[in-house]
């Protein structure tokens, strides 16, 4: 993981980074595209700045989602 990266981010792209993961329209491949974050590293974002439960919910949906569609996140 690329823990090096992570702490070059700013405030404003760490910000906008956990809203296109928590929004349902937006997969890890365009966060991807356009942070050069792979799924793992946004997963290790989320974990360090969400509390435990919202942490714990947004991967229940992600994966109860990735369950039904193909192309979720």
């Amino acid at each position: 993981m690329n823990k090096l990266f992570l702490s070059n981010l700013t405030e404003f792209d760490i910000s906008e980074i956990i809203e296109m993961a928590l929004s349902d329209h937006t997969s890890f491949a365009s966060i991807r595209k356009t942070h050069g974050l792979r799924e793992k590293e946004v997963k290790y974002l989320m974990r360090k700045n969400l509390k435990r439960g919202a942490y714990q919910a947004w991967r229940r949906r992600v994966r109860q989602f990735s369950d039904r569609r193909m192309n979720y996140k």
